[in-house]
């Protein structure tokens, strides 16, 4: 099949996604270790995190902080006294033959995260979202000489937020990650860089007949590390499993692995189920006991979610809801631009200048809106400039790219290079004849009906004048001038 419309007349897609975040705290989830990412290997560990016998591990009062803060968040229900639990399973990077999570008695219960999908907003209900520690990490040597494993990432603590299996399109899927990502960065939990490894998805994906309500077989796809391979892996099996079904085969249950140099799922092993870890209570870790007090604490630090701030914006500040998309997709970004609209922009100028120039220099230039040169306060006093007619659209524009390398105020700018805009009639009337003289078989063709050739003399007097002609003075100079009026 090549047609994904035509596929989703007849099949109907159930994908359910387990996000793994990493939490950025200063230690690990269960020794002092540090919490970093880039160190040489193997340099961050110790007997705990590397499971040597006799060492006892401590939960990470801040992971469990932070955790609850995501929960509180998206709405889930609390589970005030919550277990980890071993899961067992042998990987080589993996040094104690079980991972410490949560399984029946998980910390967050529900909860639901909401995106904005196809024009509206939509609630996507959470199963649960619990702790757990990280594996370390299997380096493949690119000649095939052999497999080394750094340890650093052992025990780094983890949330895994297991959504319910109601998306039904990767595209869906690709939205529920990026406002899941938005809302870690909100509550600056999880630095979630994908490249690094913060944000981990894996991918329970199977079809259906349209209007059936039974599940088919799924399978896992693991190894997704951008929101572009979400997508494309979710595609891929999609087709595939409709391939199988088409030709009158049965979907397995098995573990997938996206090879995105490659574009393509391959088989890693059968599908486990949870039995298959033999999960049982850890016995060298009390249980989590959480109170009303601590959840109190913790709702203090809770902030405004990106849907809350878009719901804002449109209404305080009449943007149009693409605009405030953009806006409130950082937490940067949203606070640079209510910080201008404070220094005294209106909303209206602030949001078309900071979704326009701002964010064009920001990728030209390769910098954070944390490290943007230009600060509110100075970005208004450029637009001030602009608004009374001092300097054109136009002249702004390449203020501000001043303005960032340079570090001097627009006025200072302006000033400088002698940038202020041309409103004398007088003036502006010597450009306009002078533009007319150089261009005699246009002004014929003008004169002769080609009236779309008024653009072209108000662009050459622009240029003639260095960008600096009122624009209003110069229309109605002009006007007056191809028309022959004294």
């Amino acid at each position: 099949m090549s047609d994904m419309s035509a596929l989703l007349k007849r099949w109907e897609p159930v994908i359910g996604l387990e996000v793994h975040a990493q939490l950025s705290t200063t230690t690990k989830m269960f020794c002092g270790c540090r919490n970093a990412y880039g160190d040489q290997p193997n340099s961050h560990t110790c007997p705990t995190c590397l499971g040597l016998p006799g060492a006892l591990p401590v939960a990470n009062e801040q992971a469990v902080l932070f955790a609850l803060k995501l929960g509180l968040a998206v709405g889930s229900e609390i589970t005030q006294f919550s277990r980890f639990a071993r899961k067992n399973y042998f990987y080589p990077d993996l040094t104690k033959g079980y991972q410490i999570s949560q399984y029946d008695e998980p910390l967050c219960s529900g909860g639901s995260v909401t995106i904005r999908w196809e024009g509206r907003s939509q609630e996507i209900p959470l199963t649960r979202i619990h702790i757990e520690e990280d594996a370390g990490k299997s380096i493949h040597d690119e000649k095939g000489d052999g497999t080394r494993v750094d340890f650093n990432r052992c025990g780094v603590p983890l949330v895994e937020i297991v959504s319910e299996p109601v998306i039904r399109s990767p595209q869906e899927a690709k939205a529920y990650l990026t406002r899941l990502k938005q809302i870690l960065e909100y509550l600056n939990i999880c630095d979630c860089n994908m490249e690094e490894g913060n944000l981990r998805c894996d991918a329970n994906i199977s079809i259906r007949p349209r209007r059936e309500t039974k599940f088919g077989v799924k399978t896992e796809m693991k190894n997704i590390n951008s929101f572009r391979g979400v997508e494309r892996g979710l595609m891929s099996e999609i087709f595939r499993q409709a391939e199988v079904l088409d030709g009158g085969g049965e979907v397995e249950q098995v573990t997938l692995l996206w090879n995105e140099v490659e574009q393509k799922a391959e088989v890693m092993r059968s599908k486990e189920e949870a039995h298959d870890y033999r999960y049982f209570p850890d016995p060298d870790l009390v249980p989590l006991s959480v109170s009303e007090s601590d959840l109190e604490e913790v709702r203090s630090f809770l902030v405004e979610l990106p849907h809350e701030r878009e719901e804002r914006f449109v209404t305080d500040y009449s943007l149009k809801e693409d605009d405030a998309v953009i806006l409130a997709s950082e937490t940067p970004l949203s606070a640079y631009f209510e910080a201008t609209i404070e220094a005294g922009a209106p909303a209206s100028t602030a949001a078309k200048w900071i979704l326009g120039e701002v964010l064009s220099i920001v990728k030209e230039e390769g910098v954070s809106m944390e490290s943007f040169p230009a600060s509110p306060k100075s970005l208004v006093g450029l637009l001030q400039s602009v608004i009374e007619g001092e300097v054109t659209v136009v002249t702004g524009k390449e203020v501000l790219r001043e303005m960032v390398s340079s570090g001097l105020s627009a006025s200072e700018i302006i000033e400088k290079e002698g940038l202020a805009q041309v409103s004398d009639a007088s003036a502006l009337s010597e450009t306009v004849a002078k533009v007319l003289e150089e261009n005699p078989d246009e002004l014929k063709r003008y004169r002769n009906g080609k009236k779309a050739l008024f653009g072209f003399f108000m662009g050459e007097v622009m240029k003639a004048s260095g960008g600096k002609s009122d624009p209003k003075v110069t229309q109605k100079l002009l006007t007056e001038a191809l028309n022959g009026i004294d």
